[in-house]
């Protein structure tokens, strides 16, 4: 690039901008034919997208890229078809911009409720998964946003053929290609470049490892949707029916040990672990968890000894860390203090301590006799997610299409004055 790392972004930021107007008043037919045409476009581009991704992956295994690292870069048949369902899913969701709700009439005879509208640019910065690009680039033009797109730089080959069959997609609606732009250099100058342009940028959204979003956190002047960590509960109570919690807390830990939601610690009853821990442990050990326990854990079954530092940790692996505890009040103690406020369950069938548990757990998501790996956009109806916020402002939990809106005031009257009675 001839251009400094700073002009590249503020022209990117600039375009941004000017297409957040056009976009935020596009009507949702417009919207909707520029998600179904950049699918077509998708479909069209089998080979395109296969070469591109090739490239990628050649220059992963070249440069020593973990196996699992390689396996989220590739971008494989189901892949491309799971991008081309998700655009056609989106499109098919309702429009959350323009929405008027709670219109009253105030004693001076104007009208007042609040409308649904766009939150301007949105700034995504991603890693690995190219078909985060599909997911980001669908919800910002479905809620009416422009949105600048940071991939990782081991992804950029796979980043740039997506943004083409996008750009198609906005071109068959009549909607500027600056809607979703695609950051083409690697240099890592441009993330700070993004987090620093409040003129430009209205929110960053960080999908990554916690040394990303850390650092995002810490230097962004925008602000920022995020989770740092997914330490999720899952809590057997007294009155749980114990087959009902074993199912629930499996599926918890080992449907995908590498997602945001999944169990890292199961909290039991002193009053049922006795019965239940033993046939838990053998599930879990059977599928290949280590397990890592308190004192009263271990002795009931075999664990690793839990340390401090175990009760605090995201494992993205499969292992887990068990504690007993007295009754339902050590157990919210536990998780407001060692979890993330992410999501964690309660197994149970008393409705009182439930209703209790939903009250009293300070998490983005909290679950009754469900597992927490249930914490997902898709599962939630919300269809493709943005990512999840642990953040209390403007958005909680999985960020979808109304989470990329905010709300203005409308006012109607009908020339009454401030200070006269209405006539």
């Amino acid at each position: 690039m001839t251009e400094s790392v700073l002009d590249y972004m503020t022209r990117l930021g600039r375009a941004a901008r000017e297409a957040s107007r056009v976009i935020g008043r596009a009507s949702t037919a417009q919207k909707n034919r520029a998600l179904q045409a950049a699918a077509a476009a998708l479909d069209a581009a089998r080979d395109e997208l296969t070469a591109a991704n090739e490239q990628d992956l050649a220059a992963g295994r070249a440069n020593g890229l973990e196996p699992a690292l390689l396996d989220r870069l590739a971008l494989t048949p189901a892949r491309i078809d799971g991008m081309i369902t998700g655009l056609r899913q989106v499109a098919a969701l309702p429009d959350p911009v323009g929405a008027i709700r709670d219109m009253s009439y105030r004693p001076s005879g104007i009208q007042v409720g609040k409308m649904r509208v766009p939150l301007g640019v949105v700034g995504i910065i991603y890693e690995s998964r190219p078909n985060v690009t599909i997911d980001a680039a669908s919800l910002c033009l479905k809620s009416g946003n422009a949105t600048i797109l940071r991939g990782g730089s081991e992804a950029i080959h796979s980043n740039r053929a997506i943004a083409r069959c996008i750009q198609r997609g906005l071109a068959d609606a009549g909607l500027p290609a600056a809607v979703v732009q695609v950051v083409e250099t690697t240099d890592r100058a441009a993330v700070g470049a993004l987090i620093s342009m409040p003129d430009y940028v209205d929110v960053i959204v960080p999908r990554g490892g916690r040394s990303l979003i850390e650092r995002v956190s810490r230097e962004a002047r925008v602000p920022v949707i995020k989770h740092l960590d997914g330490i999720c509960h899952v809590y057997v109570a007294e009155h749980a029916e114990l087959a009902k919690a074993q199912r629930i807390a499996f599926n918890a830990k080992t449907y995908r040990y590498g997602i945001c939601g999944a169990m890292e610690t199961l909290l039991v009853d002193q009053r049922v672990a006795q019965a239940f821990l033993p046939g838990m442990a053998e599930a879990l050990i059977e599928k290949g968890v280590e397990l890592r326990g308190c004192e009263r854990t271990r002795a009931i079954v075999d664990a690793q000894p839990a340390s401090e530092a175990d009760w605090h940790t995201e494992y993205l692996a499969p292992i887990l860390s068990i504690r007993v505890v007295d009754g339902f009040e050590q157990a919210v103690e536990h998780i407001n203090h060692y979890g993330s406020h992410h999501t964690d369950a309660i197994v149970t069938e008393h409705q009182g301590q439930a209703r209790r548990f939903l009250t009293e757990v300070d998490s983005a998501s909290v679950m009754i006799n469900a597992p927490t790996c249930f914490a997902d956009g898709f599962e939630y109806g919300l269809g493709a997610e943005i990512g999840i916020s642990t953040d209390k402002l403007h958005a909680r939990g999985p960020v979808g299409l109304e989470g990329l809106t905010c709300e203005k005031y409308v006012v109607i009257g009908d020339g009454q004055l401030r200070g006269q009675e209405p006539s």
